[in-house]
């Protein structure tokens, strides 16, 4: 019974088999397909494109729409963080991402003033207000997420309220929340633009009244601590202009002793007060010569007793005293005329006016010197610098390599180009310090191994694909493919003839055979007939064992030769 279930169960089985043993293409075109589809399919695994970030944190609206728009173009797209994210293939990300820009998505809340395009007839005055207010917010947020370090911005408006009441006015106020690409961030002169941006777009907004922060909720935006005018573009001020003398001074001392062997320290104190000054100068009188007479003022009293001039004018009233004639040379007549003429004096001179005045004012012009100055902010009040050179390779009393300090005259060198490079001014009050000192050896680090080479990581990846792919397509061929195609392409061989010894072996039974055969119908009546059939059945099992023997020893000499005989056996029982 159990035979006969097998022979059953096997029996579509071989039917099988012998079909396919009957067409031999058949088996070949199967193993074939099976090997072009896994090819394919290895392919299509290595080139597989690679996704990335099209749009992330979208509203529910809009991430419908862009899926909708998707699904319409046929492009392919995965969701990764948590539904957050959408991915789309790498080399269509900045053709979809204009594409869906020129359609308005993603709205992301930043609709701009094209909400008042739209506008219902017999709108209210505040719905008005409203949609203007978030037009505006919605213009700003793209403007600013324009910038390069931005990846998506909102900005929240209160617009100014005008009254008639001073006390009751109140001035509008912007808050801008940024969130930054991943590794990126905005320095002090960006969030300056982006104030200014906004304060300059909003009526009645000053920029001390905007507030900038990025998505962890830091600060970006200080406001004007005590009106000093303090700000980071002054620090990055300080540290160009210490960069910059720094710079100096070790481009004047390379060529000497090196650039690995001197460093420099450069101190700047800045004063960034802003200064006006106005100076008005008088100098002293000039001499008379040269002075410019401005004014001039004469005055003349006379107040006297005696008569003044009298008489009729003319030529003899104005005609000067004659000369008094030779006195005579007298004594006595001399003393007389002294004294007639001191009584004369004496006449005169009660007779002569008793009070005379005379005021005389001269005004001369002034000399006068006025000097207005206007300081700029941001001169140098001070320079400190810090100098150390290495010291000098050298070669010591035994000949070996070492190193030696500098000279003084060389040091003295060192610091005048030092001084002259740096614009040192004892009268500003700069200090400078040259040291002369071995540096101390960093530790060699071994540089990193072309295998330890992201770039080598992310092409040695990409090989391994195509590699992958090779080795399995040649296992698919040696392993598969070749020997279909060598069992079912090559001719069947012809049985080749057997060996010379293998034949005569076989006559050589067969005549015994015969011989055994005639002998025994030739024996007497008293030869016994059961000894001569064990003895035909020992000659055929000696016979066969040796046949077998020789089979066997042919089989390993050639057998190759030893299957195409059992296959033609086969062909031909089919």
């Amino acid at each position: 019974m159990s035979s006969a279930a097998s022979a059953s169960s096997s029996g579509p089985l071989s039917g099988l088999t012998s079909r396919l043993r009957g067409k031999p293409l058949i088996p070949l075109m199967i193993g074939g397909a099976a090997a072009i589809a896994l090819i394919i399919a290895l392919v299509m695994w290595a080139s597989r494109p690679q996704y990335r970030v099209l749009f992330s944190n979208l509203s529910e609206a809009d991430g419908g729409a862009i899926i909708t728009e998707l699904d319409s173009r046929g492009v392919p797209y995965r969701f990764s963080a948590g539904g957050h994210a959408l991915m789309v293939p790498d080399d269509q990300l900045h053709t979809l991402r204009l594409q869906l820009a020129e359609q308005g998505l993603p709205h992301g809340g930043n609709v701009g003033l094209e909400l008042m395009q739209d506008q219902a007839f017999g709108i209210s005055q505040f719905a008005e207000q409203i949609n203007y207010q978030r037009g505006l917010e919605g213009e700003l947020a793209r403007s600013i997420a324009s910038l390069g370090p931005v990846a998506n911005a909102r900005v929240h408006l209160a617009l100014a309220k005008d009254s008639v009441f001073v006390r009751e006015r109140q001035p509008a106020k912007a808050s801008v929340v940024l969130t930054l690409e991943p590794g990126r961030r905005v320095g002090e002169g960006q969030v300056a633009a982006m104030v200014h941006l906004v304060s300059s777009s909003v009526p009645d907004l000053a920029g001390e009244d905007v507030t900038v922060i990025d998505q962890n909720g830091r600060l970006l935006s200080s406001a004007d601590a005590g009106g000093l005018g303090l700000d980071g573009s002054q620090l990055d001020y300080v540290a160009e202009i210490e960069r910059s003398y720094q710079r100096r001074i070790e481009d004047i001392l390379a060529p000497l002793v090196g650039h690995a062997n001197v460093r420099a320290q450069v101190t700047a104190q800045i004063d960034f007060s802003q200064r006006e000054e106005t100076q008005e100068r008088y100098t002293p009188n000039q001499p008379p010569a040269q002075a410019a007479v401005r004014s001039r003022q004469t005055s003349l009293d006379i107040n006297g007793q005696g008569d003044l001039a009298s008489g009729i004018p003319g030529a003899l009233s104005n005609t000067a005293p004659g000369t008094a004639a030779s006195p005579i040379d007298n004594g006595d007549a001399a003393q007389q005329d002294n004294d007639e003429a001191a009584a004369d004096t004496a006449e005169q001179e009660e007779a002569s006016p008793q009070r005379l005045r005379r005021d005389d004012v001269t005004n001369y012009e002034l000399d006068r010197q006025v000097s207005h100055v206007q300081y700029q902010k941001g001169g140098i009040e001070r320079l400190s610098a810090a100098v150390v050179v290495n010291y000098q390779d050298g070669v010591d009393e035994e000949g070996e390599a070492t190193l030696t300090p500098l000279s003084a005259e060389q040091l003295a060198e060192i610091e005048a180009l030092v001084r002259q490079a740096m614009g040192f001014s004892e009268s500003r009050g700069d200090a400078l310090s040259v040291v002369n000192s071995a540096f101390a050896q960093a530790p060699e680090v071994a540089a990193p191994t072309w295998w330890q080479d992201p770039m080598v990581h992310q092409l040695a990846k990409e090989l391994g694909r195509y590699l992958l792919i090779i080795l399995a397509v040649a296992l698919l061929y040696l392993l598969v493919l070749r020997p279909l195609i060598r069992r079912y392409t090559e001719a069947p061989v012809a049985p080749a003839p057997m060996p010379s010894a293998f034949s005569a072996r076989v006559g050589d039974d067969e005549s015994d055979d015969e011989e055994a055969s005639e002998g025994d119908s030739e024996t007497t009546d008293g030869e016994d007939a059961t000894y001569g059939r064990d003895n035909r059945r020992r000659r055929k099992a000696s016979a066969y064992e040796q046949n077998l023997n020789d089979l066997r020893e042919l089989a390993q000499e050639d057998p190759r030769m030893v299957a195409m005989i059992v296959r033609s056996w086969m062909n031909a029982n089919d």
